[in-house]
């Protein structure tokens, strides 16, 4: 799952290098500023100890998006949250050009994000609501 959101949410020559709309608003009242989430991002794609992934994500309970480090391919993304952009931390996905020099791979990922794909997954984790049921 996660390899095709990574995948579908990198395209070369992307028209917007930031998001745009409600997209940016959110990420400004959760993470605090687009540059605040980016460095968070990047510091969680590079810190990934052995393979895995960094991870923005939409957790329905809070109503809010996080920033998350993923292991392996383990179901460890945090209890109920929506991945809507993902960044491949598994050397598969940079060794051949960048070597063992990860963090010089993710800060060139940032110029390959389709902003329009990640308000997609954004828009439509939003609407889908809070999958918690609480009795009343």
């Amino acid at each position: 799952m996660l390899h095709s959101i990574f995948w579908n949410t990198l395209r070369p020559g992307s028209s917007a290098d930031r998001p745009e709309g409600e997209l940016a608003a959110a990420i400004d009242e959760h993470l605090g500023s687009f540059e605040a989430f980016a460095a968070q991002l990047s510091t969680a794609t590079k810190g990934v100890q052995g393979s895995g992934w960094g991870v923005l994500a939409w957790e329905p309970l809070s109503q809010r998006l996080l920033v998350e480090q993923v292991y392996d391919h383990n179901g460890n993304v945090g209890q109920g949250s929506t991945p809507i952009l993902v960044f491949d931390a598994w050397e598969h996905a940079y060794y051949l050009q960048y070597k063992n020099v990860r963090p010089d791979y993710v800060d060139q990922l940032w110029k390959l994000v389709n902003w329009a794909d990640v308000t997609c997954r954004f828009d439509a984790a939003r609407a889908a609501g809070n999958p918690i049921l609480i009795a009343p």
